[in-house]
């Protein structure tokens, strides 16, 4: 297989976008990946989007040949496809055009995430998220997704002593960070006081631990790495791309306070990549949930089971720190448009390893990952990022 890297990234800002259609902001963000690549549209190969619910957000299904479309790249008859893995879909639309460029099926490829989330009224848009669990032995009897995520915190602050400040913090550090990113839907900091006390959702969680529903889109160009220079004097190359899977129902799960398909991911990626965790300087963990961001620097390895609470509540995980977590802002505050997250991820690390992240910026960073989840944890994708000298 072929080294692969990433010559290009693009990306909107996240919000509620309601004066932009789902075609406009995916031609955005693919022109602007183009745009950073230095490539013209007849060198691409394929098309590669990353999409949960068009057709029950907003009534449109068959949404790859649709941005394709409306691109003005019709003509060029390019196979271009939609990939669906609840919040995941990113970046297992990634995976996929990682694996046809290592491969040699094609030599450059655009990977797009979009989604309209605000479209819809707040209690539908709730339905349509809790799509993304086992219907038949969780939302049947009346489960939402922030309803099974406050189930596994409870069930971690039982088993290893975590206080409700420490998955708190979790939301304070990503505002921090959101701040300094022009891209995300919340750029306003909050106080770990008003976290604890935000409108209650499903206890432990209040309003201020979830993220927001957004609208948004991203996406990145990939190329084999033995001709990246031609194109650009940083190539990124993805060293790992993993996925693993679980069951869909947390109920059947081994251990409720660890998502193994996380676990076994991360283990592959870091096999793969030949790195460990201590190389890594900083990570885009899926935080949908403040809970699942402590538990997410657990299951990749980061921490001990049972540690991560600490250390977010020590304040090491901010820039300057050895590990930096989600200097985009995270789910929480960047903003959750499902099928755009996972190639935002990877997006934000690459501008990090190229020295673009500006106020946010890490410093000397030359090894990042992201963390991507589907559900609560049925789908987990785990990709490792590597600056090339």
């Amino acid at each position: 297989m072929r080294e692969v890297a990433i010559l290009g990234v693009g990306q909107t800002k996240f919000g509620e976008l309601w004066d932009r259609s789902f075609r406009e902001i995916g031609i955005e963000a693919g022109f602007a990946a183009l745009q950073s690549s230095k490539l013209s549209s007849r060198d691409l190969s394929a098309l590669y989007i990353g999409n949960m619910a068009s057709g029950t957000y907003i009534d449109q299904e068959h949404v790859a040949p649709l941005v394709l479309d409306y691109s003005g790249l019709a003509g060029h008859h390019l196979p271009s496809v939609r990939v669906e893995a609840g919040g995941a879909s990113g970046a297992v639309a990634l995976h996929q055009g990682y694996l046809a460029v290592a491969s040699g099926l094609y030599d450059f490829v655009v990977v797009g995430g979009a989604e309209k989330m605000t479209d819809v009224p707040e209690e539908r848009g709730s339905a349509i998220a809790s799509s993304a669990v086992d219907q038949e032995w969780e939302t049947v009897f009346g489960a939402t997704m922030p309803g099974l995520w406050a189930l596994i915190a409870q069930r971690h602050m039982h088993e290893h002593g975590t206080k409700r400040e420490d998955f708190a913090q979790m939301a304070v550090l990503d505002h921090e960070h959101a701040g300094k990113n022009p891209f995300a839907h919340y750029r306003n900091k909050i106080s770990l006081d008003a976290v604890l006390s935000s409108t209650p959702v499903a206890s432990p969680l209040g309003m201020l631990d979830c993220a927001p529903s957004s609208d948004g889109a991203a996406a990145v160009v990939l190329g084999p790495l033995e001709r990246a220079r031609k194109f650009t004097d940083t190539p990124i190359k993805i060293s790992a791309s993993q996925i693993a899977t679980d069951t869909m129902a947390v109920m059947h799960r081994r251990d409720v306070t660890t998502l193994d398909a996380t676990v076994l991911a991360a283990k592959r990626a870091f096999q793969r990549s030949g790195l460990e965790p201590s190389k890594i300087q900083l990570a885009e963990v899926h935080d949908s949930y403040s809970i699942g961001g402590l538990i997410a620097l657990e299951d990749l390895g980061f921490f001990p089971k049972g540690k991560a609470g600490g250390a977010l509540a020590d304040g090491g995980l901010g820039l300057g720190g050895k590990l930096v977590l989600n200097p985009s802002g995270g789910l929480k505050a960047q903003g959750q448009p499902f099928g755009a997250v996972g190639i935002a991820q990877v997006a934000e690390i690459v501008r990090q390893l190229r020295g673009e992240a500006g106020d946010r910026q890490v410093s000397g960073a030359t090894a990042g990952l992201a963390h991507n989840v589907g559900g609560t944890g049925a789908t987990a994708v785990v990709t490792i990022l590597e600056r090339v000298n």
